[in-house]
């Protein structure tokens, strides 16, 4: 029996990744300066113009057009010809304070307001809003991601890498790509089945195109041992991806959130990550749930982990805290359930303070996904707590 997963994941030029970027940037621009700010700031990216909108309460002064302008320019968006450039582009932006109802519940929680006693302000602070969200890890990969979102970021990596280095000169910053695996009856990886690449370009042979990124992008990417004789190449299907970016399609935070997470292959919580400070447990808390998850699968206590969290807005514990673990726990799941919820803290300022997230470290999460990354700033990805899950399990 075979079957088949599909994932995409798109350059640090598409639109959409041009506007979660930029809302990042406005982020660590003010968490720098004030750690303490709340900020919940969307962005839209059209020909000529980017519009930003939002909450944000906070001490400091930055300077809204000039971050976003650098943003602009350093993803690649450098000439005017490209319809979409940092330093002529139109800057506007709507931006009010935190609903004050909002703060009510963030500022203290249900719980402090009852009187539970708190070590700190950090165990004060309440979940901006209610929601659901997930974290996952599996052993299918040393990055403990599935493989095919994991191939499709590197991919769309390597297609920034050989525009950024001039390997591939006629590559423009827009792009996607998408991977095909093909599995055995028991979900175990056999081989690639398909790359799709969209890569916009300047205006070249399709040849040349298509065999530069089949020699500088594909193959660097596709581990020989994963490459089946049948293995499908679809490079610009239409034949011609010249009009791209924001001139060739509007651009919204928010908007590949399955980029950003698992690639499809587990369920999204629904909530957005770029341009929400850590109060907003959209963001921390699916940071949260992949730490556990992932702490889990290297202690060895399971093959794969799913991680649901749900919160109510101003409460500080979840509501709920789900595991599953597919059959593969190597120890009884009401354990694992109770072994998480003696080890981990899942409350706001907990989750702040364990993962260290009032840093300016968002922009670069805002491209090629959140997850299944080495960059030391990436706390969420630490196994530092595999140890102490096994002893708790008696492994």
């Amino acid at each position: 029996m075979r079957r088949f997963f599909s994932s995409e994941s798109v350059t640090e030029g598409h639109p959409d990744k041009v506007a979660d970027q930029i809302s990042d940037a406005i982020l660590d621009a003010i968490i720098e300066k004030d750690p303490e700010s709340r900020v919940a700031v969307e962005t839209i990216v059209t020909r000529g113009l980017a519009f930003v909108s939002g909450e944000i309460s906070t001490r400091e002064y930055i300077e809204l057009p000039k971050v976003i302008r650098e943003t602009i320019w350093n993803i690649g968006y450098t000439r005017a010809k490209f319809g979409f450039d940092g330093e002529t582009c139109g800057v506007l932006s709507s931006i009010a304070e935190q609903s004050e109802d909002i703060a009510l519940g963030v500022n203290q929680s249900l719980e402090a307001k009852e009187g539970e006693k708190a070590e700190d302000q950090l165990d004060q602070l309440g979940a901006g809003d209610q929601g659901m969200m997930f974290g996952y890890a599996t052993n299918e990969t040393p990055e403990m991601m599935p493989l095919p979102i994991l191939l499709a970021h590197k991919l769309t990596m390597q297609l920034a890498k050989t525009r950024k280095d001039g390997t591939l000169p006629f590559l423009r910053p827009d792009g996607k790509s998408q991977v095909t695996i093909e599995y055995d009856e028991h979900w175990k990886p056999r081989c690639v089945d398909t790359v799709l690449i969209a890569a916009q370009h300047e205006d070249v042979s399709y040849s040349e195109i298509r065999d530069g990124i089949i020699e500088k992008v594909i193959m660097p990417v596709i581990p020989e041992t994963l490459r089946a004789d049948h293995m499908k190449i679809l490079i610009n299907p239409t034949g011609r991806f010249v009009i791209g970016g924001p001139q060739g399609d509007t651009g919204l935070t928010g908007r590949k959130i399955i980029v950003d997470t698992y690639g499809g292959w587990v369920p999204h919580g629904g909530g957005a990550f770029s341009g929400k400070d850590p109060t907003k447990v959209d963001r921390s808390a699916h940071y949260m749930a992949r730490y556990v998850a992932k702490n889990i699968v290297a202690a060895g206590l399971a093959d794969k982990v799913l991680i649901q969290l749900a919160y109510a807005i101003g409460k500080a514990n979840p509501v709920s805290i789900m595991i599953d673990t597919y059959g593969t726990s190597k120890i009884d799941e009401t354990r694992l359930n109770a072994i998480v919820r003696e080890v981990f803290d899942f409350r706001p300022g907990r989750i702040i303070k364990k993962l260290d997230l009032r840093k300016p470290i968002y922009l670069k999460t805002a491209a090629y996904g959140h997850f299944g990354r080495t960059d030391v700033d990436f706390t969420w990805e630490r196994t530092d707590m595999a140890t102490t899950l096994k002893s708790q399990a008696g492994l």
